[in-house]
């Protein structure tokens, strides 16, 4: 991707590559060679990442991606990643705190965006849902991966994909082993949008730039009453639908905006 100034931003590991560029957070996961696979050392970048830009003023939008021609394989099940549990609590413990990261893009105040040059498969399917919104290249498709090697899913892959489905599609779906492809799923409204292969780094860049300039107050406040949306029914819901809005209303930005719009009436 390429832009203006770019600051780079340590995660502590080549695994996962941070940067700052034109208000946008980058998080790159960064093993092409192995389809961005899940590397030990990812667990803890990826979250330390999104903690720097959700922190940092100068973001207003986290654009989660990868280096080479695949999103994420999901675990490196060959690396031992703690995906068997042990059968025990203690194994379920860690496979969540290993999972946080979905949990962290979904409880931002930040809007994220998800661009996926080719597969995201398993876990990669579940980093790739957590995100607000996601951008695909032709080329990419979305793969359960699970049912395959015999596991029932992680990384809030069913959550994510029955609160986009519905419980009968999301199950269709975790048992199967076809990859779904980026036109069906758009279809599906599991991609916002699909670009073609060549141009999905410059128009994901240029997307998270447009969010970062916008209002990041009534963003996040949008993102609440979204998440009210999924479990409250409209009774509940509209009172603090309400509170938000008058919240924003009072918002300097708000002010700016009125501001601007007069300004470009009088024009």
């Amino acid at each position: 991707m390429t832009g203006g100034a770019v600051r780079r931003v340590d995660s502590g590991t080549e695994t996962v590559l941070g940067r700052v560029e034109d208000g946008v957070g980058v998080i790159e996961l960064n093993r092409p060679g192995s389809r961005n696979a899940l590397h030990p050392e990812m667990y803890d970048a990826i979250p330390r990442l999104i903690e720097v830009h959700e922190a940092d003023d100068e973001v207003g939008c986290v654009l989660v991606t990868a280096a080479g021609p695949a999103f994420c394989a999901g675990g490196d099940v060959r690396l031992g990643t703690g995906r068997d549990g042990g059968g025990d609590e203690d194994g379920a413990a860690a496979l969540t705190r290993l999972a946080r990261m979905v949990v962290m893009l979904r409880e931002s105040p930040k809007i994220s965006i998800a661009a996926l040059p080719g597969p995201a498969v398993g876990a990669g399917l579940g980093l790739a849902l957590a995100a607000d919104l996601r951008i695909a290249a032709a080329s990419a498709t979305l793969v359960g991966g699970w049912s395959r090697l015999a596991f029932s899913g992680d990384f809030g892959g069913a959550w994510s994909l029955t609160r986009a489905l519905g419980p009968a599609r999301a199950l269709e779906f975790l048992i199967g082993t076809e990859p779904v492809d980026a036109a069906a799923g758009e279809r599906l409204g599991l991609f916002n949008r699909v670009v073609p292969d060549g141009d999905l780094r410059a128009e994901a860049l240029a997307w998270a730039r447009r969010v970062a300039a916008g209002p990041r107050g009534a963003y996040a406040l949008m993102k609440e009453n979204i998440r009210d949306a999924q479990v409250m029914d409209l009774r509940e819901a509209l009172p603090r639908e309400s509170e938000r809005m008058i919240r924003s209303g009072r918002s300097a930005e708000h002010r700016e905006a009125v501001r601007r719009w007069l300004a470009d009436r009088s024009r």
